[in-house]
């Protein structure tokens, strides 16, 4: 049979046709290699190189099988092809093959088209044809292929022009006096894609040409917080026109003038140098502050929807300040997502929820039980939300990673796994940087993954600095301290440290300084200088005291300190002496109880307490705890204790314990299994 068409498509899973029949591609590399060549665009591709994308490491028989893969390919393109015939369809050319399909044989190449044409077209006609051409879409461009390198660039480039579709066809709308046509899927868009200024932009004028005026200068505003809080950018002069002219009802808004013209006018020219940049910067702040609270309380009056995500990223400021202001957004927190549940609008309550992107570094919360609670109403509005809002289920996913740090609870690795295939599915930068971050977060179950929370941070860094999320760039570079610390390799964790530092200043981020001091005391402890080490400790603890991290500071001091006596090669007993029963050990008292038993002279007791110790908590200190309780097991010669130790601290051989946390450490790990191999040598089984 010859087919009188062949047709592909790669809006989605890549497949093909022939007159209009489902072709059998077989295999994935064979859909690979066909997708390879509709990438190449009618161009040849060489053998070589088809090679080099199909395989990390190619098998001996690599160039055999891209020609068996080829040959089944055109079996199933061209079936009624003469054997030794050559195909007209998937040529040999040169060192390789193309693909040379009709210029509308491809639903991209079609879409491109559509998109094109529709940019002269009259607004009803345009219309028409933009929402053809969005039709042709099944899910994501090559979408089984996203993470090959090959097909990156496609389908980045094919997601922008899809995003620029839906804004023509809104501006259509607008156009044509529909706009209440066009809020629904700008509404989506936004919420999918909340970095796109134009989107805003059209929601807003859309709204306002609804008679939703007051709906109209909320979506600016949450524009305002989301630029700000996500990218670290003031909204551009057409956004800020676009405001100024709906408080002044500016007639040039209404339908009769084209949604591109609108808010596109004259902008003022932005201020000059500021002479007194201290006292009179503060007061022009709070004027702005003042000003503007008071113009929205006027606007938006009692719109509750409206004032709670106003509110949130309000809230997610106030949590990047630290002290007072940590502690105050975690309350508020609370109520704003009790509050955006009692609305009964899970698309509300996922977005209260979701907004909440606030980066973290310390894999134990500050508050479980708080928590807890978030958790479950994000699973509550998870199961409600509807399957297509993809951005927001992300948000929700990586939400539900985050809070569920330091547990071992299966949910938080399926949470963030599933987060990050969402926001890579979605190519939006600021949904993979939070779900980067519960990734992060789940990535301490056990000993030894410096490696993986390297990557995560060099991850992090490159999307942050590329997009303007200078949070996450920050967090980025405080991963990675930690991970190069872990690893040994401390000229590059000073490096991080300076960079996390000069970010900080220049974006008025005091929380990260916490940090950074911490870590010079680690470094002291690491080179060996106990009493400076002490003396730094000591000092970065008073810090640390009033930040608003209670799951950093408790019990952290006396947990350094006495990791620092061990990894200056005292035994368990001698550190012991050092050991303040009273003093508040927080989450890590079980551990040092067997040192504060020794201390006092009673070896059952400690020997007791030794064997009651669960496995550390599933965060930065896991490789320290297990070191402490190596040293009570050596000195009390529990075999079975030593074993335990040995097994869990084995994955991080060539690693400094502890290190890993940025803030302390016990030493490196290949000096705690020597010294547990000899102690068991001489040990006896606990009975």
């Amino acid at each position: 049979m010859a087919w009188e068409r062949v047709a592909f498509g790669v809006l989605g899973p890549v497949v093909a046709e022939g007159d209009g029949v489902a072709l059998a591609l077989k295999g994935p590399r064979h859909r690979a290699v066909l997708a390879r060549l509709i990438v190449a665009r009618r161009r040849v591709v060489p053998v070589a190189r088809l090679v080099e994308d199909l395989w990390d490491v190619p098998p001996a028989g690599a160039v055999g099988a891209v020609q068996t893969f080829v040959g089944a390919l055109r079996r199933a393109l061209e079936p009624d092809r003469p054997p030794r015939a050559r195909s007209r369809l998937l040529v040999t050319e040169g060192p390789g093959y193309a693909l040379r399909a009709a210029p509308d044989a491809v639903d991209a190449w079609r879409f491109e088209t559509a998109v094109g044409a529709a940019a002269t077209l009259p607004p009803a006609a345009a219309l028409r044809r933009l929402g053809d051409a969005l039709e042709l879409w099944r899910g994501p461009a090559y979408a089984e292929f996203e993470g090959e390198a090959w097909a990156r660039g496609e389908r980045t480039r094919l997601a922008e022009l899809r995003l620029r579709a839906v804004e023509r066809r809104a501006e259509a709308l607008l156009a044509l006096g529909r706009a209440a046509e066009a809020v629904p899927d700008l509404d989506a868009h936004v919420a999918d894609h909340p970095w796109r200024e134009d989107a805003w932009r059209l929601l807003a004028l859309a709204l306002y040409r609804s008679g939703r005026q007051g709906d109209a200068l909320a979506v600016l505003r949450r524009a305002r917080t989301t630029l700000v809080g996500q990218l670290g950018l003031d909204p551009g002069p057409r956004l800020r026109r676009l405001q100024a002219d709906i408080l002044a009802q500016d007639p040039g808004l209404e339908a009769g003038a084209g949604p591109v013209e609108a808010g596109a006018g004259p902008v003022e020219a932005e201020p000059g140098p500021v002479e007194e940049a201290g006292r009179s910067a503060a007061a022009g702040a709070a004027r702005v502050w003042s000003e503007a609270a008071a113009d929205y309380d006027r606007t938006v009056g009692g719109a509750a929807r409206a004032r709670l995500e106003a509110t949130v990223g309000l809230i997610r400021n106030l949590a990047v300040t630290g002290g007072g202001g940590l502690e105050a957004a975690r309350q508020h927190r609370s109520a704003a997502i009790a509050a955006a549940e009692e609305c009964g609008d899970p698309e509300l309550t996922a977005r209260v929820i979701g907004a909440y992107d606030v980066p973290a570094i310390w894999p134990r919360g500050d508050d479980p039980e708080l928590a807890g609670r978030i958790v479950a109403a994000a699973e509550r509005t998870l199961a409600a939300l509807p399957p297509e809002r993809g951005a927001a289920r992300c948000r929700l996913l990586a939400t539900i990673a985050l809070e569920m740090r330091g547990t071992r609870s299966p949910r938080g690795p399926e949470a963030a796994r599933e987060a990050e295939e969402i926001a890579r599915r979605l190519d939006d930068p600021a949904l993979l940087v939070f779900a980067l971050n519960g990734a992060f977060m789940q990535s301490c179950a056990r000993a030894g993954l410096a490696p993986r929370r390297d990557a995560i941070g060099a991850e992090l860094i490159a999307v942050a600095a590329r997009h303007g999320l200078v949070t996450y760039e920050v967090l980025g570079h405080l991963v990675r301290l930690q991970a190069r610390g872990a690893l040994g390799d401390f000229p590059a964790a000073d490096g991080h440290a300076a960079a996390a530092d000069r970010l900080a200043a220049r974006h008025e981020l005091p929380l990260v300084g916490v940090f950074t001091e911490w870590y010079g005391a680690l470094r002291l402890a690491a080179a060996g200088r106990a009493a400076r080490a002490e003396a730094a400790y000591r000092a970065a603890a008073g810090r640390l005291e009033g930040a608003g991290m209670p799951g950093v500071e408790r019990g952290l001091l006396p947990l350094a300190l006495l990791c620092l006596r061990l990894s200056c090669g005292e035994s368990a007993r001698e550190a012991a002496r050092g050991v303040d029963p009273g003093a508040d050990w927080g989450p890590y008292r079980p551990w040092a109880e067997p040192f504060a038993l020794l201390g006092g002279g009673d070896a059952a007791g400690a020997r007791a307490a030794l064997r009651a110790l669960p496995e550390p908590p599933a965060d930065l200190l896991y490789e320290a705890l297990c070191c402490l309780e190596a040293a009570a097991a050596a000195d009390l010669g529990d075999r079975d204790v030593l074993e335990r130790a040995r097994a869990r601290l084995l994955p991080a051989a060539g690693q400094l314990a502890g290190a890993g946390s940025g803030l302390l450490t016990a030493g490196p790990v290949d000096g705690w299994l020597a010294a547990i191999a000899a102690a068991s040598g001489a040990a006896r089984p606990a009975g």
